[in-house]
């Protein structure tokens, strides 16, 4: 029987062994670059437009923003990492191989998190890089800035962010065992629900659609707005907690389904 860290040796094997990995990857980078530089052009040109003094726009709050629509493609990664080998029968190996449920999916969560961890920060990164010399030109009129401090924080939180909505993809996976009831799952608890809710415009739902993961992680990030355009209305570490209680219940239900179900 396989430990823990054989386990996750034999999982970051897996996981560059297939194309998809590379492809997912390489569009959450291009992802990332063009949303970025869309929305910090948009935000550059609405204070133009309204004569704002003293403006300075972050480069990397733009990147921040972008997390909305870039998570889908790492999403997509992290979820062909367990229900790919149900769609090919390779599950059964796997689970021969290491007959502890559990071990299997930390060792999944061992190696995706990292992974997507570094994914994140990396793109930021060079989305950053991009924002500030596309805005650089004379037209903005030196709106972007490019704080170390800002932007590190902002490239860490971004990191941290893809990393545990990744490990709370494997849960769900683990639990739904297909591609199509997972991305289904995923994109309703962090798109699709939250801005149901958010249209019903009552109170209630609106303070509970913004515990839901993607305006936590916008929270814990320090973004400055949601999506209704206004403050969120917690603190970033409070944001935190609320990431990390989805992610668990998440885990917990996939390991559960993973116990009690054959392969």
């Amino acid at each position: 029987m396989r430990t823990l860290w054989q386990a996750a040796g034999a999982e970051w094997a897996k996981l560059w062994s297939v194309r998809s990995t590379w492809w997912c990857l390489a569009c959450a980078f291009v992802l990332t670059v063009l949303t970025s530089i869309t929305l910090a052009g948009g935000a550059a040109t609405d204070a133009l437009r309204e004569g704002a003094d003293g403006v300075r726009i972050v480069a990397s709050e733009a990147v921040v923003s972008g997390t909305s629509f870039v998570q889908f493609a790492l999403v997509a990664l992290a979820m062909l990492a367990i229900t790919s080998e149900y769609a090919s029968g390779g599950i059964r190996v796997t689970l021969q191989a290491t007959p502890v449920r559990g071990v299997v999916l930390a060792a999944k969560a061992l190696v995706v998190g990292p992974v997507m961890f570094a994914a994140g920060v990396l793109a930021g990164a060079v989305a950053t890089a991009a924002v500030y010399l596309v805005l650089s030109i004379d037209v903005f009129g030196g709106l972007v800035v490019l704080p170390v401090g800002e932007v590190v924080a902002d490239l860490l939180g971004m990191g941290v962010f893809y990393a545990l909505v990744s490990v709370m993809t494997l849960g769900v996976g683990a639990a739904m065992r297909s591609a199509a009831g997972t991305l289904t799952v995923m994109f309703m608890l962090l798109m699709g629900l939250p801005l149901v809710i958010l249209m019903t415009g009552v109170p209630a739902l609106l303070d509970a659609s913004l515990r839901m993961p993607m305006f936590a992680g916008l929270a814990f990030m320090d973004s400055t707005e949601n999506l209704t355009g206004g403050p969120m209305p917690y603190s970033p570490g409070e944001g935190l907690v609320w990431l990390l209680a989805w992610v668990a219940a998440a885990v917990v239900a996939g390991h559960a389904v993973l116990r009690r179900r054959d392969a």
